[in-house]
């Protein structure tokens, strides 16, 4: 690691002379923890205060030698932690999505509606939308190591749930608490930021960005082929597992970080500053904008797919449904490759438009041809994928930079717009298709793609300002470059 990366992945000055355990707390501490600010020390006061919990917490922040903060060694990012952090991410955003290519057997099996069942990914998608909103901003004020482990704790284990309940309103309510909480791949996303060099951040975020969206396609090819040959509460069992697997590879190999506010912030401010945010970042507004209509797209099409697929139109099963992930893991593939040759080297929002092209090119084939040959839904799905990797990692690497310290109160900006619009492209998709078919639904998509093109047509990427283009047409990236450019 080269001097200067060094120094581009150490945190603010603010954050890198904490006072160690013994000042903060005024007493000898266990030496294995890694140093904490006094402002997060206070917050935790009274759960330290109950014996078990105590012992809870203990076990939760001992950190392995190789993972403590070294102000002088800031840990290196490497292509290892880069793998597992999308790992975590694949497996843990999969929670999400086990159940689109199975909506129709849930309904056969707790006796509902189709449209009923379809309330089972809009009711986890909004869970992970009060997920982003309350606690990914606490990123900014704990430790995310411990607060990321306390997640993955909570989520597996009120997952065992999901495996056993015989009732459907019962089943909803556990997907709703199970998706407030699995949102651990959006503080890992801000913490890439903070640790890679800035030379190579996009490719590093779109490793990540990619785990996410492979946990998108790969949780339905993978509930697709278990419910076909086994019973459809093996894949919640195999997550279950796998979430137990991702709590105890994080414990051993996930890097500590101080807080990047280590006087500790009041906790409704910092979710006014949000909103302020909103007011003072015109790029992070257009990131959301275009986040929200993307994603609207991506869900209205996943969800609205399996009824298309299993109607008598094609009498696809399960298996076969969920085959289709196949050729959205094959656009997940072009991501990294991609984020370095070309939105590496172009302004975002460049890349943003080439994305939004993908998406209503794939979105006008597949809605006017899916009734009458399954190619249509095939060119769709890969394209609709590779609109939204791209256009998702070119948004990240641009609102990244605009406030180094708040970096995840500017991901949950982002993020609660995109899942608004994954839960609005859910309900506004399913009800599309229950009163006017496959090509009502799609013909909605389109609007939202186009929509999204006039958002990013009315700002330039070299504008400082909320409309227009001053500043020129340029989308190659030079060495100095202003904040709202990235």
């Amino acid at each position: 690691m080269t001097k200067d990366e060094v120094t581009e992945a150490e945190p603010p000055s603010s954050v890198r002379d904490l006072p160690d355990e013994k000042d903060a707390l005024g007493k000898d501490a266990n030496d294995s923890t890694s140093t904490v600010s006094t402002g997060e020390e206070r917050k935790f006061a009274r759960i330290r205060d109950n014996e078990y919990a105590r012992s809870f917490w203990r076990f939760i922040t001992w950190t392995p030698k190789r993972c403590r903060w070294d102000p002088e060694s800031p840990p290196q990012f490497s292509m290892g932690l880069n793998v597992l952090f999308a790992f975590a991410g694949t497996f843990t955003v999969a929670n999400l999505y086990y159940n689109h290519p199975i909506l129709n057997i849930l309904a056969e099996e707790f006796n509902v509606s189709n449209e009923r069942a379809s309330q089972v990914p809009t009711v986890m998608q909004a869970g992970y939308a009060v997920g982003l909103l309350f606690l990914c901003p606490l990123g900014d004020i704990f430790r995310r190591r411990a607060f990321v482990l306390i997640l993955v704790f909570f989520t597996a284990t009120f997952w065992v749930g999901l495996c056993i309940t015989k009732s459907f309103s019962v089943f909803l309510a556990i997907s709703f608490i199970t998706a407030v909480s699995t949102v651990t791949p959006q503080l890992m996303l801000p913490l890439v930021g903070d640790l890679a060099p800035l030379h190579r951040r996009a490719t590093a975020l779109s490793i990540v960005v990619s785990g996410l969206l492979l946990g998108m396609l790969i949780a339905r090819l993978l509930s697709g082929i278990l419910t076909q040959y086994t019973s459809w509460r093996t894949i919640y069992w195999f997550s279950f597992g796998v979430q137990y697997l991702i709590l105890i590879l994080l414990f051993f190999f996930m890097p500590d970080y101080p807080s990047t506010n280590p006087g500790g912030l009041n906790y409704f401010s910092m979710l006014f500053s949000i909103l302020k945010m909103l007011f003072k970042h015109p790029v992070l507004v257009q990131a959301c904008l275009v986040g929200f209509f993307v994603s609207s797209t991506f869900t209205s099409y996943w969800t609205t797919l399996t009824f298309l697929l299993s109607s008598p139109l094609y009498s696809y099963d399960s298996l076969t449904i969920g085959l289709f992930a196949l050729i959205g893991i094959g656009a997940m593939c072009f991501g990294p490759p991609y984020s370095k040759a070309i939105i590496d080297r172009f302004v975002p929002l460049f890349s943003v438009i080439l994305g939004l092209s993908y998406c209503i090119t794939g979105v006008i084939i597949g809605t006017y041809t899916g009734r009458f040959t399954v190619a249509g839904p095939i060119i769709q799905a890969f394209a609709i994928d590779l609109g939204l990797q791209t256009s998702q990692i070119a948004n990240r690497s641009a609102i990244y930079a605009i406030e180094p310290k708040a970096r995840n109160r500017v991901n949950t900006a982002y993020m609660v717009s995109v899942f608004c619009g994954q839960l609005m492209g859910t309900a506004v998709g399913n009800k599309l298709y229950a009163r006017g078919g496959w090509i009502a639904s799609g013909s909605c998509s389109v609007g939202f793609i186009g929509v999204g093109l006039l958002v990013c047509s009315a700002r330039g990427p070299w504008n400082e300002g909320w409309v227009g283009w001053k500043g020129g047409w340029s989308r190659t990236v030079t060495e100095k470059m202003p904040c709202w450019v990235f």
